[in-house]
């Protein structure tokens, strides 16, 4: 059995959590300012940072249950970073509902004269009218929070009383929860991007965007795993090797890796169709200046990642796994503008003070929550059973 461990009152992570909520209310406070002179534009940043936010929670569970269902000492010593990710849902379903506000300014399905002159969206307003998008997007938050809810649960309760059965209940539901999750925010990615665009669809889009999301939370998990641990005197110090950190090094090289295997499988597809329907999707961010972010995003998020991360010795320091690794999330924000902003400006390379502001905003309230959930528990997920020996 281990034993309980702390965040210490003197961690760098206090810090990080009082500037996060400070930074926070003054962005949100500027955004909000912004918003009465520019509303149209504050709900577009604001989508734009919620989609980034939301990304490394979803992220975060679909990583934890892939631990439940395949061991290893990878994700134990981790295990409580991407739980407090996830008990962090309740903030987002919170900071859902001033998209429902703004509803009429992001999608133009939502705005009855538009569907009344668009024979192609009135074949489409089974599915894309403003009722059963509030019922979908319910029903998304209801299966995260429930999967969510019942893995935390469980894993005090593994705490507490190390009963093995238990870990094969979080194994049972991870199993279902990977599908459910997956299916959820597939449709939950149609409605909330690829509507943006309604006349374009991809059959891809949901497992493209959530491969991204796995690739920005796994980045984020090996930062604040980077942070506990220390040199050799953080509080994880005692659990987390430098074997712990290769093995998630290769995770997120395994990750980068399926996100450019998707979204290079959607851009041949549609290439080679050739089709007036769905190339307008990729003119839009090839124009305007566009095609700089396209090559850079390239460059950021798969090239260089990709020619470092085969490198062992990277893998095996924390310090330089961590620095590749935010620069990952920064990519990671870069590419989920590159989908969505275009929606609003085809063609056309803007960019506003708010989507700046919006994502620091956002942001640092989350921070916030996500260590004050990360000090209620142990940071070693106490008789965990993948826990390395010398825990």
């Amino acid at each position: 059995m281990t034993e309980a461990v702390l965040l210490p009152p003197d961690h760098v992570l206090h810090r990080i959590q009082r500037g996060g909520l400070v930074a926070g209310v003054l962005a949100f406070g500027l955004c909000g300012l912004g918003g009465f002179l520019s509303p149209v534009q504050f709900f577009h940043s604001y989508l734009l940072a919620y989609l980034f936010w939301l990304g490394i929670v979803i992220g975060s569970l679909g990583i934890l249950m892939i631990h439940h269902v395949a061991g290893g000492a990878w994700g134990a010593v981790v295990r409580r970073v991407l739980e407090s990710a996830t008990r962090t849902l309740p903030l987002m379903a919170i900071l859902f509902v001033p998209l429902l506000l703004g509803m009429h300014q992001l999608y133009e399905w939502s705005r009855p004269e538009v569907m009344a002159h668009d024979p192609v969206l009135q074949q489409k307003s089974i599915y894309l009218n403003v009722p059963f998008f509030l019922v979908r997007a319910a029903i998304y938050f209801v299966v995260w929070l429930v999967v969510a809810a019942f893995l935390n649960r469980w894993s005090l309760e593994q705490d507490q009383s190390g009963d093995p059965r238990l870990t094969l209940r979080m194994e049972l539901l991870s199993r279902g929860g990977l599908v459910a999750v997956g299916l959820t925010m597939t449709f939950a990615s149609f409605d909330w991007i690829m509507s943006l665009e309604p006349h374009w669809f991809s059959t891809i889009y949901g497992v493209l965007t959530m491969g991204g999301q796995l690739v920005t939370a796994m980045a984020f998990t090996i930062v604040i795993a980077s942070l506990l641990a220390g040199d050799g005197s953080g509080p994880l110090a005692r659990v987390m090797s430098t074997d712990q950190f290769h093995d998630l090094g290769k995770l997120l090289l395994a990750f980068i890796m399926l996100w450019t295997y998707f979204m290079l499988s959607q851009f041949l597809i549609i290439w080679a169709g050739n089709l007036p329907e769905e190339i307008p999707w990729y003119l839009n961010r090839t124009q305007g200046g566009w095609i700089f972010v396209a090559v850079g995003l390239m460059l950021a998020y798969f090239a260089l990642p990709f020619l470092v991360l085969l490198s062992r010795d990277v893998k095996r320091r924390p310090r330089a796994l961590a620095k590749l690794a935010l620069g990952v999330i920064v990519a990671g924000f870069i590419e989920l503008f590159w989908m969505v902003t275009p929606a609003f400006n085809p063609g056309k390379l803007t960019i506003h003070w708010m989507d700046l502001l919006t994502l620091i905003g956002m942001g640092g309230i989350w921070l916030f929550v996500f260590v004050w959930q990360l000090k209620g528990r142990s940071l070693v997920a106490v008789n965990d059973p993948s826990l390395p020996e010398r825990a």
